[in-house]
C-alpha cells in the first residue's frame, strides 16, 4: 500500500509540473546522455576496444530493446513484408547503421568527442542540402526562410571546412594532475598520433551518412508507417553488416572478449543510453515540441561534451575547431529559423486556400505542403513550445 501511494504521489507531482518544463528538462537530460556516449565511446576506442566490435555489440542491446516495443506497440498497423521493403530496410541499414556509426568511429578514433559532437551540428543544413538537390524540399530564394537555410547551409559547410583544413594553435589546454593518476584515468587519456585532417573527413562522412539516412527514410515511412519496425528492421540489418564486416577483418579472438569492468560499462552504455533510452526520450520530446525545438538543443550538447571531455579525457581545444563550431552553430539556428519561418507561411497559405473556399468539405489538403525531413520517425507535432 505505501509503494502504490508512493508511486501515485510521485505521478501527481509529475503532472503537477508544466508541460514545458517537463520538455525543457527532457532535453538537457538527453543532451547530457548523447554528450557521455561521445566520452564513454572515446573511452572505449582508447582502452582498446575493436572499432568493429564496439558497434556489433551495441546494435545487439538496442536490437533487444527495440524488439518488444516494435512487437507489441504496431502489431496492428505493421504491413505484411515483402522482399522490396526488405531491400529497403538493408538500404537504410547500410547508411544509418554501417556506414554511419564506422565513420563516426574511425573519425572519433582520430579526433576528439568536442569535435564530433560540434560537426554533428551540420545535419540539419546538409539534410536541407540533399532535399533540395534531390527535388524533395523546393528552395525559395524570393523568401526570407528560404535565403536563411541558404546561409545557414554554407556557413555549415564552411565551419566543417574550417575544422578539417586548419586546426591552429591550442587555446586552452587542462592543467596536469596533481596526483599520480590510476590504470583507469591514464586508459581514458586521451591517444596520440591523430591524423586529425582524416578524422574531420570520416565526420564528414558520418554526417553525410546521417542525413542520407534521413533523407532516404522518409519514402519509405509512407509506405511502411510503421516506425519503431523500421528502425528494428534497419537495426537487425545494420547488425548483420556490422557481423559480416568484423568477422572478415577482425581476425584476433581476444577483440570479442571483455578484460575489464570499464570495456563493459562502455558497451552497456552506448546500447542501453544512447540507443534506448535516449531514443525514447527523443521521441517523446519530437512528438511533444517538435523536431525544430529537439534540434535548437544540440549545441548544448557540444558544449557538455567539451567540459566532460576536459575533465574526463584531458582534451585540448584548437582555434580551428572552435571558430569552425561557432561557424556550424550559427548556420544551424539559421536553418532551423527558416524551417520554422517555412511553416509559418505553410499554415498562412493553407488558412488563405480555405478561407477563399466556399466549401470547405471538399477541401483537401495541398500536395505540395512538404513535412520536415528532420523528424523521421513521428508525425508532425501539434503543439508548439
Amino acid at each position: 500500500m505505501a509503494d502504490a501511494g508512493g508511486s501515485a504521489s510521485a505521478r501527481r507531482m509529475l503532472c503537477s509540473v508544466p508541460e514545458r518544463l517537463q520538455l525543457h528538462m527532457a532535453m538537457l537530460a538527453l543532451q547530457f546522455g548523447y554528450a557521455g556516449f561521445h566520452v564513454v565511446s572515446r573511452a572505449a576506442l582508447n582502452m582498446g576496444i575493436s572499432k568493429l566490435v564496439f558497434p556489433v555489440y551495441r546494435n545487439i542491446i538496442a536490437l533487444l530493446l527495440l524488439l518488444p516495443f516494435a512487437y507489441f506497440l504496431e502489431k496492428k498497423e505493421r504491413p505484411a513484408i515483402t522482399l522490396n521493403f526488405l531491400l529497403q530496410f538493408f538500404l537504410l541499414a547500410l547508411v544509418g547503421i554501417t556506414a554511419n556509426q564506422g565513420f563516426y568511429l574511425l573519425g572519433l578514433d582520430n579526433t576528439s568527442p568536442t569535435f564530433a559532437s560540434a560537426i554533428q551540428n551540420s545535419v540539419p543544413a546538409i539534410t536541407f542540402l540533399m532535399a533540395a538537390i534531390l527535388r524533395i524540399e523546393k528552395v525559395r530564394l524570393d523568401r526570407k526562410d528560404g535565403i536563411s537555410k541558404v546561409i545557414g547551409t554554407i556557413l555549415c559547410v564552411a565551419g566543417a571546412s574550417v575544422i578539417t583544413l586548419y586546426k591552429g594553435p591550442t587555446i586552452y589546454s587542462p592543467p596536469p594532475p596533481l596526483n599520480r593518476p590510476t590504470p583507469m584515468f591514464v586508459s581514458l587519456g586521451d591517444a596520440n598520433g591523430k591524423n586529425w585532417t582524416l578524422g574531420c573527413l570520416y565526420l564528414i562522412g558520418h554526417c553525410l551518412s546521417w542525413s542520407g539516412w534521413l533523407v532516404l527514410q522518409a519514402p519509405v515511412l509512407k509506405k511502411y508507417p510503421a516506425r519503431l519496425s523500421v528502425t528494428s528492421y534497419t537495426c537487425f540489418f545494420g547488425l548483420i553488416q556490422f557481423m559480416i564486416i568484423a568477422l572478415f577483418l577482425e581476425r584476433d579472438p581476444q577483440a570479442w572478449m571483455f578484460h575489464s569492468g570499464g570495456e563493459l560499462f562502455t558497451i552497456l552504455y552506448a546500447g542501453v543510453v544512447a540507443s534506448g533510452v535516449a531514443f525514447a526520450v527523443q521521441i517523446w520530446c519530437i512528438d511533444r515540441g517538435g523536431p525544430v525545438f529537439v534540434a535548437v538543443y544540440q549545441p548544448v550538447q557540444t558544449l557538455v561534451v567539451a567540459i566532460m571531455a576536459s575533465i574526463a579525457l584531458r582534451e585540448e581545444f584548437y582555434l580551428g575547431g572552435i571558430i569552425g563550431a561557432g561557424l556550424i552553430i550559427v548556420g544551424l539556428y539559421l536553418v532551423l529559423w527558416g524551417k520554422s519561418e517555412e511553416r509559418k507561411f505553410a499554415a498562412q497559405e493553407k488558412a488563405a486556400t480555405i478561407q477563399s473556399t466556399p466549401e470547405h468539405s471538399n477541401i483537401r489538403t495541398p500536395s505540395h505542403i512538404k513535412t520536415s525531413l528532420t523528424q523521421p520517425l513521428l508525425p508532425p507535432s501539434t503543439e508548439n513550445v
